[in-house]
């Protein structure tokens, strides 16, 4: 029986294509429904007022409950908002550096966009506080995508900075997610694509990490 095996946490996505992100009160339904360890708010197609206005109702809602609330790609919002931290999301080695050097370590700092092994492992030796393997923004696939599945995996079991791992739009596909290794599992339309259904999705997204947590320890 393994005694080191992490049982990942749930992260929240609020984001879409269209600019249609859920609403504060999506969240708020949603955080009533168990653990949520972190929260991501991108702009979506939002101009600068507009979604400043947006992370200003969703950035305490998700700090009250525990949660850290981290601003994608807008780093005068985050501070403006108190955020308590920043995404790089162009896989661009060289504006999360930027960013690691402006905002660690008084805010969290972590990056996606990096789509291979080599590139992960050039923004891994920065330091970021976490790499996000998956999109931040646009439709997710029913499944978590292969390569990041299998990123994920791979950077899980032999890199010490911890990973978030997109996972798919349906729930019944989160065993994928959850078998990586990766410290959190990222959901968004899975939780926010059936108004008023928040907090049974992701009670059931706790139950589901849970149960693979559990099966995983005695393998």
């Amino acid at each position: 029986m393994s005694t080191d095996l992490i049982r990942p946490r749930l992260a929240l996505v609020l984001a879409s294509a269209e600019g249609e992100a859920p609403p504060p009160e999506a969240l708020s339904r949603a955080l009533s429904g168990g653990d949520v360890a972190t929260v991501f708010l991108a702009p979506s197609g939002r101009d600068a007022a507009a979604f400043q206005a947006y992370a200003e109702a969703i950035v305490p809602l998700a700090q009250e409950a525990g949660a850290a609330a981290i601003v994608a790609d807008d780093t005068r919002c985050a501070g403006r908002v108190k955020a308590d931290g920043v995404h790089v999301s162009g896989g661009s080695l060289e504006d999360l550096q930027e960013a690691i050097g402006r905002f660690s370590p008084k805010l969290i700092v972590g990056g996606s966009g990096f789509r291979t092994r080599h590139d992960a492992l050039e923004a891994g030796e920065m330091m970021p506080d976490y790499l996000f393997f998956g999109r931040l923004t646009g439709a997710p696939d029913t499944a978590p995508s292969a390569k990041d599945v299998e990123l994920a995996a791979w950077w899980a079991g032999i890199v010490e900075v911890p990973c978030v791992l997109m996972a798919g739009s349906d729930l019944t596909t989160l065993n994928a997610a959850a078998q990586t290794g990766a410290e959190f599992v990222a959901l968004s339309s899975a939780v926010f694509g059936v108004p008023g259904e928040e907090a049974a999705a992701v009670a059931r997204a706790n139950e589901i990490l849970d149960e693979v947590h559990a099966q995983r320890a005695v393998e």
